[in-house]
């Protein structure tokens, strides 16, 4: 820890009167403004009321289409809480679809006789590459049902015609095109950016694949971190040209060739390389879906959301809270949602906090209805310290009772950490995974503050040691010596708790390691995870290792009361969805940047974040 003292010279003025006029005027500017406040508070609570209400008593009719259209943002568990969206510049609430609800949506619709066929709306795809697999796999099983699946767009990302090849059809507009060139991989580096301010990042980690640092200290990828994404990106590739082939009867050679010679350039030569089965505009879609449906063509097509189907529940009203009535299952199995950075505390619905997830690993562990836990892990990793608070909840709970983890888009670095205990891991195929390495970051701003702004710091120690870490000069090399048996001692931990879960032996585990990411694929294949399968998957899973023919499922952490979370947006800061609304697309890399200079302590993190159209 670092003591620094201020010290301020003290002003006084004894002459720092106000006339009445200008007391007056404040005091009515003030007035104004908390009835303003006031105002704008009951307003939102207003629509806040209104909107809560429109989602009860969903009716699903009979002979209804239902519609998945996923250009909004999904999560792996959506929350009811309708502030938790809202953004302040637009004044208007953007909610986010659930995994959890799509997955039980599909379900639910395979075996509801109201429900005839599935449109799938492609005009976007706003979830990550393994979010897609899942609700692709999801759909394939619907497809056994009998009731017929089709695709329509304007245009196609690689993603949304990935997703869309899940469809008994895929339709597309005569003036669209598909997307198919392959994937790419883009880092932005910092270095000169931090040199031009004069900022120097003291790097301190273990592992040569372990290039989360690597933005503030090169100007180019390393060869090794170029070798891991290369990889990796060939292994997403690869996983999504076997899934497209099989559906359209294309062999992956064709595929690629395909993507290297872009023929994908325009609607008609997608119809001649087979990537889609007709060209069609909107009307003609609906004319078709009509004849499917033996609708009237005078008549409209009655359709439903997949969100709103997913609140209606089951047919019959057996899907809704047992807890409220007079019978229910009396043996659960919990799921834990922990997703995004890990940090210390209790963290937040995008943040895994430390104190948060733990408590309700342990509240799921001490329940004695709760008989198995699958933890739904969805994070690029963060502090190294919360990552191991977890961790010792995990091994605890499995002492109890099974644990299963389901892997999403990415769980790495800290995400491995606090999934290597589990009795049995489960990811898809376009996972990332891996990255099992540890480092730390401090930043010496010592040319910033003296020759950018002028400052100069002068500090007093009672000991050698006491200001280690300052930002203000750099380390010395018994102090990097220091901070490196630090590191070195957190990774050779990690890699025994990943070996000791995993059944291998740590000099195996530090072969694989050294912070190298993996696709899901490849983890398969060196042990890092059992199998594939998404979150249903891991849930029957759970149940078959308990033993469980009649179960409910029950979602961790729990979630606060509304009124709470809803003071708790009110008067918390929006500043994040103000930056949104501002920087648009570039928001992850403003995010990026900010995170890699907030970082504290050692950390277990993925080297960047993925994101693929």
């Amino acid at each position: 820890c670092t003591a620094i003292l201020y010290i301020w010279p003290l002003i006084f003025s004894t002459r720092q009167t106000y006339p009445m006029k200008q007391f007056l005027k404040f005091m009515f500017a003030s007035a104004f403004g908390l009835m303003l406040g006031i105002f704008l508070i009951l307003m939102v609570l207003i629509g806040i009321g209104a909107s809560m209400g429109g989602d009860k008593d969903v009716e699903v009719k009979d002979n209804s289409l239902l519609t998945i259209n996923l250009n909004q943002a999904i999560v792996d568990r959506a929350s009811d809480n309708p502030l938790e969206n809202f953004n302040p510049n637009t004044f208007r609430s953007e909610p986010k679809l659930g995994l959890n609800n799509i997955l039980k949506g599909l379900e639910n619709a395979a075996e509801d006789d109201r429900i005839k066929g599935i449109y799938l709306d492609m005009s976007g795809v706003a979830a990550g590459l393994a979010t897609t697999n899942e609700i692709r796999d999801a759909i394939i099983e619907f497809k056994e049902s009998g009731k017929f699946v089709v695709a329509y767009s304007e245009g196609y990302s690689q993603k949304a015609y990935y997703l869309a090849t899940a469809a008994d059809e895929v339709w597309l507009n005569p003036e669209g095109m598909v997307e198919f060139q392959g994937l790419g991989a883009q880092i932005m580096f910092m270095k000169d950016l931090l040199s031009k301010m004069e900022v120097e990042p003291q790097i301190i980690r273990y592992g040569k694949f372990k290039s989360a640092v690597e933005p503030l200290m090169l100007d180019k990828m390393s060869e090794a971190n170029r070798e891991q994404t290369s990889a990796f990106i060939g292994s997403l590739w690869n996983s999504m040209l076997e899934s497209i082939g099989e559906a359209r009867g294309l062999s992956i050679d064709e595929l690629n060739r395909y993507a290297d010679e872009a023929l994908m350039r325009n609607a008609d030569s997608a119809l001649v390389y087979k990537l889609v089965d007709k060209l069609v505009y909107k009307d003609e879609v609906l004319a078709d879906l009509k004849a499917r449906l033996e609708v009237e063509e005078d008549d409209d097509i009655t359709s439903i959301g997949i969100g709103s189907y997913a609140k209606a529940g089951k047919k019959g009203g057996d899907d809704e809270d047992d807890d409220n009535k007079g019978s229910y299952k009396k043996d659960r199995i919990a799921v834990i949602y922990a997703s995004g950075g890990i940090e210390s505390g209790d963290g937040d619905h995008e943040t895994i906090g430390s104190e948060r997830i733990s408590k309700a690993i342990r509240k799921a562990r001490r329940d004695e209805k709760v008989k198995a836990i699958v933890l739904r892990v969805n994070s690029p990793g963060g502090s190294a310290l919360a990552s191991d608070v977890i961790w010792r909840e995990t091994v605890l709970a499995k002492a109890e009772k099974p644990v299963i983890v389901s892997m999403g888009d990415v769980a790495a670095s800290g995400g491995y950490y606090i999934s290597c205990a589990a009795d049995k891991i489960l990811a898809s195929p376009t996972t990332i995974t891996g990255s099992i390495g540890v480092f730390g970051v401090l930043l010496n701003m010592k040319g910033l503050m003296n020759n950018k702004l002028g400052i100069n710091i002068d500090t007093v120690r009672t000991n050698r040691f006491a200001d280690l870490g300052t930002p203000f000069r750099p380390l010395t090399e018994q102090e990097r010596d220091i901070i490196q048996e630090g590191v070195n001692e957190i990774y050779f931990d990690f890699i025994g708790k990943v070996g000791e879960g995993r059944g291998m032996a740590s000099a195996d585990v530090d072969s694989i390691g050294q912070g190298r990411v993996w696709a899901g694929t490849d983890a398969l294949n060196i042990k890092l995870i059992d199998e594939y399968g998404g979150l249903s998957k891991a849930i029957d899973i759970a149940a078959e290792m308990a033993e469980l023919e009649d179960y409910k499922v029950k979602e961790y952490p729990e979630r606060k009361d509304p009124m709470e979370e809803i003071i708790a947006e009110l008067t918390g800061k929006k500043e994040q969805a103000a930056m949104k609304e501002q920087l648009g697309p570039l928001y992850p890399i403003f995010k990026d940047f900010k995170t890699a200079l907030e970082m504290e302590g050692v950390q277990a993190r993925m080297p960047y974040n993925i994101y693929i159209d």
